[in-house]
């Protein structure tokens, strides 16, 4: 069937960077893009009215871990101040021997009784996409388990998953003093690397071409050099993308020249893995950073001489007190940003006013991280990262991934007058005004209903397990405190029934 989109705004494409245009059409037959310009001339059999709207490619989210992220909601405003603002090591580290309570991401791979569970988890996290516009994303290395529940989700709504269980040679826990202590196994390892080729050989393509195969060795202090050559050859030989987290973080790039005596990036680049292909998930703890005091570094050359892809994560990492060092470096560089969520919420939007903002505090200049810029990357970039040219664009031959985006606010004034639609978006939308979805040329969300999705019940389920975890913090904390103590209230509770309100003598 050919449907022609109408009336509105539309992101176009040409000559490898996008246009905009008022009141041109995008028309569309089985999957493809086939017009984007003035009227179209020919037949069609569906009109869709885009009448207030932006019309877009689809957001790529390059970084994602699933689930609710419950236990990321202990850390805002708090947390160790020994791991540096590293998110992941506050909430996925437990006490040796012990696991987080009631977070599947963190069973054992032979775990009976949980597949349920775990399909929530991945409707969650490919729903809120999807509701947010997102139409591709690549999850970082959860489980076997949890990647093929993605893959089941990702046909069922039609969001385009890049998937593939995780591995590494070893993991943090916390020791007897609650100190990190890593654990090698890099025979678990090469099993893991063993389970993502044959989990890559079974989906890659399924569900109509929407799953995809990626090789996630999940963190660089935590891979082997061994194991980082076996995954460039393996990428190599099926031709898949590659993620990992690598300098991510204070501690990991320390780790790295104390053991090594090279950074994260010149490690990865002497076992052959910087390509354009590669996804550095953050990549903003580089050599070049001056607050890391390290002396001699190109990292950012290396990075920007093999066009390697970063998946920035804004929000998740300014809550952190971190930020990108300097977009306009990077971007000068040669490396390839994109835009991740990491955790919550999956809001390309916000993601994208969140990296133009702190772009320009970080470059010191106003025209930095531009709108145009940041939504490229959470396009154009993130489509460059798996190695696609049929994604993040709308032009004739490209996949038909289209968002529209009401650009009324609803029932509020948040818009206001608008002149240029991108940036009106970056600077005031948010991902709840993503109204009709597109995947691969078949609607999956319109009016902002996605069928067969009960959103209240999802949300309700998602409470449910968060006070669960949450009740059981304290037996996996490895400084065994309550959730409570780990994330004191904003504003104390206990404090009025602890007062006596003094009334005045009659």
């Amino acid at each position: 069937m050919r449907t022609s989109i109408r009336g509105g705004w539309v992101v176009g494409h040409q000559n490898g960077a996008h246009t905009l245009e008022q009141g041109a059409e995008v028309v569309y037959e089985d999957g493809t893009i086939l017009y984007v310009g003035p009227r179209f001339d020919g037949t069609v059999d569906e009109v869709i009215d885009a009448t207030g709207m932006l019309v877009a490619p689809g957001f790529i989210d390059t970084h994602v871990h699933t689930g609710h992220r419950a236990s990321h909601r202990l850390i805002a405003d708090a947390g160790r101040p020994d791991y540096f603002g590293q998110p992941f090591l506050e909430i996925s580290v437990p006490k040796e021997g012990k696991r987080i309570e009631g977070d599947v991401r963190y069973l054992r791979p032979d775990e009976p009784g949980v597949d349920d569970e775990i399909d929530f988890n991945a409707a969650f996290t490919v729903t809120e996409m999807l509701r947010n516009g997102i139409t591709t994303f690549v999850e970082f290395g959860s489980q076997l388990r949890i990647q093929n529940a993605l893959a089941r989700q990702c046909e069922k709504l039609g969001v385009r998953g890049y998937l593939g269980p995780g591995y590494d040679s070893g993991r943090w826990v916390g020791d007897e003093k609650g100190r990190l202590k890593r654990i090698m196994n890099e025979e678990e390892g090469l099993k893991g690397l063993q389970d993502a080729i044959r989990f890559i050989e079974e989906k890659d393509g399924s569900a109509g071409g929407l799953v995809r195969g990626l090789l996630s060795p999940r963190e660089a202090e935590t891979t082997s050099v061994d194991l980082l050559k076996r995954t460039r050859a393996a990428a190599d030989e099926m031709n898949v993308p590659i993620a990992t987290h690598a300098a991510y973080s204070v501690l990991e790039f320390h780790d790295i020249v104390r053991e090594y005596r090279m950074t994260p990036i010149e490690l990865l680049d002497s076992v052959g893995l910087l390509r354009p292909t590669l996804n550095i998930g953050h990549g903003n703890f580089v050599s070049d950073n001056l607050r890391l005091n390290y002396s001699g570094g190109s990292d950012l050359k290396l990075m920007g001489d093999a066009g390697v892809s970063i998946s920035h994560c804004p929000i998740n990492i300014v809550r952190r007190a971190r930020s990108l060092d300097s977009w306009k470096k990077y971007q000068d560089a040669g490396v390839n940003i994109s835009l991740g969520s990491d955790t919550y919420p999956r809001d390309t939007i916000l993601n994208m006013r969140s990296a133009s903002y702190h772009g320009k505090i970080m470059s010191h200049n106003y025209r930095h991280a531009t709108a145009g810029e940041v939504f490229s990357a959470a396009t154009l970039g993130g489509a460059r990262s798996v190695g696609r040219d049929d994604l993040g664009r709308l032009q004739p031959g490209a996949c038909a991934d289209i968002i529209l985006i009401d650009l009324s606010g609803g029932d509020t004034l948040r818009f206001g007058p608008i002149l240029d639609p991108v940036k009106s978006l970056v600077e005031c939308g948010v991902g709840d005004d993503v109204n009709t979805v597109i995947v691969n040329g078949v609607v999956r969300m319109r009016d902002r209903k996605i069928p067969g999705v009960d959103i209240p019940a999802m949300r309700r389920r998602a409470q449910e397990t968060g006070e669960y975890i949450w009740r059981h913090w304290h037996e996996s904390d490895p400084l065994g405190r309550t959730a409570r103590e780990a994330s004191p209230w904003s504003f104390c509770p206990a404090c009025f029934r602890d007062q006596q309100l003094a009334r005045p003598e009659a």
